[in-house]
C-alpha cells in the first residue's frame, strides 16, 4: 500500500483512549482540559474486538510495527486483554507502547504476559520542579522512574525515554537526563518541542535544535552518528563515543522526515489520520458497526493512504493561514 508520494504503509500507532491522568503543557495544557472537559464517552470508543479487527486488516496491508498509545494507554480498563488479542494476530511481529510510565508498577507484568514486547516511556526531566510543572499534576520523577524499573524487571525492554525539550523549561536539565540513562543502558530521544494540536502555545523560539542538543551533550558526553535502523525511523541516532549506548533526536521542526514517514493512526473513536499534524481523519467505525465486510473496510482505507499526500512539517515555514489541528492525545505522539 502506497500513498500519492510513493511512501509504504508500515507503522500502526493505535489510541486507546483520549483519557490521561497528565497535563503535559506540549500536550493537554491543564487549563484547557479540567476537570470539566468532555472526553469520549465509552459508547464511542472502538472496542478492543473492533481495534483487533482493524488492526488485523492493517497487518494484510502491510503493518510491520504496532505500538499503542493514548492519551494515556494504561488508564482504559483491561487494556492487557487488547494487548492478548494484537498479540495473537498473524503478522504482529512488534507490539509497544508509549506510556508516562505512572500506572507501570501496577500493570508491567500483565502485559508482558500479554504479549507486549517492549515499553517507550516519557519522562521530560529528572528535576522534580521542573517535571511537576511540565506534566501539570504535580508527579515526581521518582514516580515515573518506578515505572521504568517495574518495565525492566518485567523484560519490557529494551527501554526508550521520550523527552520533549522545550526553550527555558527543561532545557537546562537534557544533559542530567542524557548520563543517567546512558548509565542504566537505555535510549532517550529527545524531541524537538512541536506545534501539534492547536492549544499548546507553540512559538518557534521556544524550540531547542537537534543540532544544539546533540552539541550540548557532545560536550559532556562525546558522540558521533550512527545510520538509521530502517527508512522511515523518525529518530536521528548518535551513539556515545565510548561505545556505552546512544541517543536520538525526533527532529520533526528542523529536519522534517516527511519524505519517508510510513505511519498511519488509529484514534479511540475509529477515525484514521495519515499525519500527526492531520485536519480531519477517515471514519471506520460508523461503517463497521454498520455492518460493512472486511473487504469494504480494506477498500476504505486503501483509498486514504492512496490519496496522502501529507507532508506538514516540511510545509511548515510557509504555513501562513493557521489550519485546525487534531489534538496529539487523541491519536498519539
Amino acid at each position: 500500500m502506497r500513498d500519492a508520494f510513493e511512501r509504504p504503509f508500515r507503522d500502526l500507532r493505535i489510541s486507546v483512549t483520549d483519557r490521561c491522568n497528565f497535563r503535559c503543557t506540549y500536550c493537554m495544557p491543564a487549563e484547557f482540559y479540567g476537570e470539566r472537559y468532555e472526553f469520549l464517552p465509552k459508547e464511542k470508543l472502538l472496542t478492543f474486538e473492533e481495534i483487533a479487527r482493524i488492526t488485523r486488516i492493517l497487518l494484510k496491508l502491510g503493518a510491520a510495527k504496532l505500538r499503542l498509545t493514548g492519551g494515556e494507554p494504561l488508564v482504559r480498563n483491561n487494556v492487557d486483554r487488547l494487548v492478548a488479542m494484537l498479540a495473537k494476530l498473524d503478522g504482529a511481529r512488534d507490539l509497544t507502547m508509549t506510556t508516562n510510565g505512572y500506572l507501570l508498577p501496577k500493570y508491567a507484568q500483565a502485559l508482558k504476559g500479554a504479549g507486549l514486547e517492549r515499553v517507550t516511556v516519557s519522562l521530560d526531566s529528572l528535576d522534580d520542579e521542573v517535571f511537576k510543572k511540565m506534566n501539570g499534576r504535580g508527579f515526581g520523577a521518582a514516580s515515573v522512574l518506578a515505572g521504568i524499573q517495574a518495565a525492566e524487571k518485567a523484560g519490557l525492554t529494551p527501554i526508550k525515554i521520550n523527552a520533549v525539550v522545550v526553550r527555558g523549561v527543561n532545557d537546562h536539565t537534557v544533559v542530567d537526563l542524557a548520563r543517567f540513562f546512558k548509565e542504566r543502558g537505555h535510549i532517550v530521544r529527545f524531541i524537538e518541542y512541536m506545534d501539534v494540536g492547536n492549544l499548546n502555545g507553540w512559538k518557534m523560539d521556544k524550540v531547542v535544535t537537534a543540532d544544539e542538543i546533540v552539541a550540548m551533550i557532545d560536550r559532556e558526553m562525546p558522540l558521533e552518528p550512527v545510520e538509521s535502523n530502517y527508512r522511515g525511523e523518525v529518530a536521528l541516532r548518535y551513539r556515545y563515543r565510548d561505545a556505552a549506548g546512544e541517543i536520538g533526536l525526533i527532529a520533526s521542526v528542523t529536519k522534517p522526515f516527511c519524505g519517508d514517514c510510513t505511519r498511519l493512526r488509529l484514534s479511540p473513536e475509529g477515525q484514521l489520520f495519515t499525519c500527526l499534524f492531520g485536519t480531519k481523519g477517515t471514519d471506520l467505525r460508523d461503517p463497521m458497526r454498520a455492518g460493512a465486510a472486511d473487504e469494504a473496510i480494506e477498500a476504505i482505507i486503501r483509498k486514504a493512504w492512496g490519496v496522502r499526500t501529507d507532508r506538514y512539517s516540511e510545509e511548515r515555514a510557509s504555513v501562513t493561514e493557521p489550519r485546525r489541528k487534531v489534538e496529539m492525545y487523541h491519536i498519539g505522539g
